[in-house]
């Protein structure tokens, strides 16, 4: 008995140290990233710490006449400057991430596979030599054809293309066209995720699995898709 509780422990510590491990390299790269679109982050989160804690520290002694610990307010105030530290980075990192890749060939489709829940993404299922492309996701709100690329007119032409070819192997699945752009009628980059995310759900998940099922023989393209780490349920504004 004693053996086996030895060896639960182990396991245990063996799978937190697994955990741990790629979300301390998650949040290191983003900080990379993130310093490298805006060099002043670091200085925003000692400035925040500090300014926080020192207010803390401030309101303890001012308080103090009236039995309250001088330093009680510092204790206080250091782990709420650095939550709300961190909630800042969080949203300084997203616009980051977001602006470390726009303009860049296959921004759309490094957004999308961004999504990991309920959404599969094939990127670049139609691409002409402008380096204009669509790429194609399929979830519960049905099957998403998203264009972008620097001429407008051949992006819609290829979604449309794309269109019939998706309605011809999954007949009868709900289609959304999204274009990827910053003019109206267009989705803007950073709005991406949000706009496929909040699509109503139509189809059954038997359904979605019979439409993906339908669609991987059509596949796409092998394009280099930028890289880096991108948000996570982080909303832009």
């Amino acid at each position: 008995m004693a053996k086996d509780k030895e060896q639960k422990v182990k396991e245990k510590k063996i799978k937190e140290k697994k955990i741990k491990k790629p979300r301390f390299k998650e949040i290191r790269d983003a900080y990379a990233l993130t310093k490298s679109v805006k060099p002043w982050i670091g200085l925003l989160m000692i400035a925040i710490v500090l300014g926080i804690t020192t207010i803390g520290v401030v309101l303890g002694i001012v308080l103090s006449d009236r039995g309250i610990i001088i330093f009680y307010g510092g204790f206080v105030a250091l782990p709420s400057s650095f939550i709300l530290a961190l909630f800042i980075f969080t949203r300084i990192a997203g616009a980051a991430a977001y602006a470390s890749i726009e303009g860049q060939i296959g921004a759309g489709a490094s957004v999308l596979m961004a999504i990991r829940k309920g959404w599969t993404t094939t990127p670049a299922v139609a691409v002409n030599r402008n380096q204009d492309m669509v790429h194609r996701c399929v979830g519960r709100g049905g099957i998403v054809l998203v264009g972008e690329g620097s001429s407008l007119s051949a992006v819609q032409q290829m979604i449309k293309d794309e269109r019939k070819k998706s309605e011809r192997y999954a007949p009868g699945a709900p289609i959304t066209e999204i274009i990827v752009g910053d003019g109206e009628g267009l989705v803007q980059l950073k709005k991406l995720q949000k706009s496929v995310q909040k699509l109503p759900k139509k189809l059954t998940a038997h359904q979605m699995r019979e439409v993906r099922a339908r669609l991987k023989a059509v596949g796409g393209m092998s394009l280099p898709i930028p890289k880096g780490p991108m948000p996570k349920g982080i909303k832009i504004r």
